[in-house]
């Protein structure tokens, strides 16, 4: 039998083993790391299922307001708004300046690339 110090003298080993197997702290620290585990786990799933659901609309066609009309053939690519100014890039490589008051097209940018 192996002997080991404890708070009253000499303990045997095999007496400072709960019956059960593990002491309580252990027990309790377990406890703490399957929570944790859980918590993980539910938050990976929370994760994903918001990203799942709101990613698929980033790739949705700009939607420009509806007082800006753009030049036949001319399609959208992205627009910034200024003050006093509107301008939307398309996907021709022209920039469109446009009066945000009126929405009437005050000049045309052309990007060479």
């Amino acid at each position: 039998m192996i002997a080991a110090p404890g708070k009253d003298g000499w303990v045997a080993m095999n007496d400072a083993v709960p019956p059960d197997g593990l002491p309580a702290n252990l027990k309790f620290l377990r406890a703490l790391v399957m929570v944790l585990t859980a918590t993980m786990i539910a938050g990976l799933l929370v994760v994903i299922f918001l990203l799942v659901t709101r990613l698929p609309g980033a790739g949705a066609g700009l939607t420009l307001p509806p007082q800006i009309t753009l030049p036949d053939g001319a399609t959208p690519l992205a627009y910034t708004v200024g003050p006093g100014w509107v301008a939307v890039v398309t996907t021709g490589n022209d920039i469109l300046i446009y009066d945000p008051a009126n929405a009437t097209l005050r000049q045309t940018l052309h990007i060479d690339p």
